[in-house]
């Protein structure tokens, strides 16, 4: 039995050295990928003989999906939409949103993006930064809309008090 120690730098195993072998043809592992027999050292699998034939006919692809986000499929994780969606009102509430509907696209985007947070901390989707981002652009646009609101307020009552005078 083998163990691994996959992109995430997290230990899996024991496994056989079929699904090592499965691994390394779905590209979730590769001959750099860390890996020991039971009580053995670590080692690369490309030092290992009996992964030889298996890593010289699979093709080495750019860094592998680490073991635990993906599927039985050997499919990269999917993108959380809420952490898009999060994003582009974010990008909305300080573009877009500084001229009309800034509040709606602040709260939209705040909202998104933490529900969003939410459900990829308990899931193997990604997405994490678009939503943070998401969320910090909201919050940005939602600051600006305050300060808006507090300056044409402030100046609606100086234009109000120099009426009287």
């Amino acid at each position: 039995m083998y163990y691994l120690i996959g992109a995430d730098q997290k230990e899996y195993g024991p496994v056989a050295a079929d699904e090592v072998r499965a691994w390394i043809a779905e590209g979730r592992a590769n001959g750099q990928t860390l890996a020991r027999l039971e009580g053995g050292p670590w080692k690369p699998l490309s030092t290992l003989p009996e992964f030889a034939a298996t890593l010289g006919a699979a093709p080495q692809p750019a860094p592998p999906v680490p073991l635990a986000q993906a599927s039985r499929t050997g499919r990269a994780p999917e993108t959380n939409g809420l952490a898009v969606a999060g994003l582009v009102m974010g990008i909305l509430s300080t573009t877009i949103g500084l001229v009309c509907c800034g509040l709606v696209f602040n709260i939209l985007g705040i909202i998104f993006s933490s529900v969003a947070l939410s459900q990829i901390k308990r899931s193997q989707q990604t997405g994490r930064n678009l939503a943070i981002v998401g969320l910090v652009l909201s919050l940005l646009g939602l600051v600006f809309e305050i300060i808006k609101i507090v300056v044409f307020g402030a100046m609606g009552l100086l234009k109000e008090i120099m009426q009287r005078h």
